[in-house]
């Protein structure tokens, strides 16, 4: 099935179809990382984005049970060079093929995407439709403003619910989580519950948590205000810890500003170093926005990690809260588990508050 992939600037490939017999649109990104395809089509942080692998095969171990990021995969399309035909591995429960069918995505292939993606690099991340025939109404809706504010609304969960374990009690803000991030906590008994991303600083208080953490999601930090008072009010009671689009939230509380990158940083290998020890980890990431070093200077915040690549900054810390966060991923799902120790630094934090506070009683 002859399928075609066009962006906003004109530019088109044709390839062959794949997954849900579908036309759709979005922003096209692509992703560097060399396995884990299924844990990021399943990563609400990509909704609304068309999803493009620049490794060259993909699906060749299919699709299993245990590796979802989500329950219902929001990514607009998927484009890949070539798609395995006939998945091996012991925990395979599908093809790719049929996972993106069963969730209507479509997708393409027998694209050049490394070529694609130096187009990108060059010109910028830009909408991009997936269709089976390339028309004139297609280039023009591709040049329609675009209203991608609700992003977070359609990833975050509409109801609270546990994770129950016996441990330190911690509310998690649900910006379009990664199941991945639960299970760090819980491997760390935390007791969890989640709860949506417009949940107010007083519902949160009212659950006596011994920490609050921010999680990662789709879009734009900036259209998600109503976080913001939540966040000022939250990181003066209990410990603070943001993971992506956590950490833009909390560098906007806290009178910082973000901005689009180029491109962003989606992948597994990117070299993060902590400017306080200069101990270095290879990072997953998945972002499109970042935080602006220059507009920190009036904050009360303070850089503690940096991209070594760009110099994006990638950890920020409060000067006088508990309060602390990561532009990064140190779930690791997929990606290097380098970075898993600040999910124990979180603990940690919770911890050292816990003794404060009985100190000061």
């Amino acid at each position: 099935m002859q399928r075609y992939l066009v962006l906003a600037d004109g530019t088109v490939y044709p390839g062959t179809g794949f997954g849900a017999p579908a036309t759709t649109m979005g922003e096209l990104v692509f992703n560097t990382g060399m396995s884990g395809y299924q844990e990021s089509i399943t990563d609400q942080s990509y909704n609304g984005e068309i999803l493009m692998f620049t490794y060259p095969l993909i699906g060749n171990y299919g699709i299993n049970r245990d590796d979802h990021e989500s329950i219902h995969p929001t990514c607009r399309g998927v484009v890949a060079h070539e798609v395995a035909r006939r998945p091996s591995n012991w925990r395979c429960d599908e093809t790719l093929d049929a996972y993106l069918k069963t969730n209507g995505i479509p997708g393409i292939t027998g694209i050049d995407t490394r070529a694609v993606t130096k187009h990108i690099r060059t010109q910028g991340a830009m909408r991009a439709a997936i269709v089976d025939s390339v028309t004139d109404a297609v280039h023009q809706q591709l040049q329609r403003p675009v209203d991608q504010t609700h992003e977070v609304a359609e990833s975050s969960t509409a109801n609270a619910y546990p994770n129950p374990a016996t441990g330190l009690n911690v509310v998690v803000v649900d910006f379009g989580l990664k199941h991945s991030i639960l299970r760090e906590l819980a491997k760390r008994h935390c007791n969890l519950t989640v709860l949506p991303y417009n949940t107010t600083a007083s519902e949160i208080m009212a659950l006596n948590p011994d920490g609050v953490m921010l999680t990662n999601g789709p879009g734009d930090p900036k259209d998600v205000p109503g976080a913001l008072p939540m966040i000022r009010e939250i990181e003066q009671h209990v410990p603070l810890f943001g993971i992506c689009l956590g950490h833009q939230l909390f560098a906007l509380a806290n009178g910082a500003d973000t901005f689009k990158m180029k491109f962003g940083h989606r992948g597994f290998n990117h070299p993060v170093r902590d400017l306080r020890t200069g101990r270095i980890d290879f990072t997953s990431q998945n972002h499109g926005y970042a935080v602006a070093r220059e507009s920190l200077a009036q904050t009360e915040l303070t850089v503690t990690h940096e991209e070594i690549n760009d110099g994006t900054v990638e950890g920020l810390r409060h000067n006088r809260y508990p309060a602390f966060s990561v532009q990064y991923h140190p779930d690791a799902a997929p990606g290097p588990h380098d970075a898993a120790h600040i999910f124990d630094d979180f603990i940690d934090l919770m911890h050292a508050h816990q003794t404060t506070k009985k100190e000061h009683k």
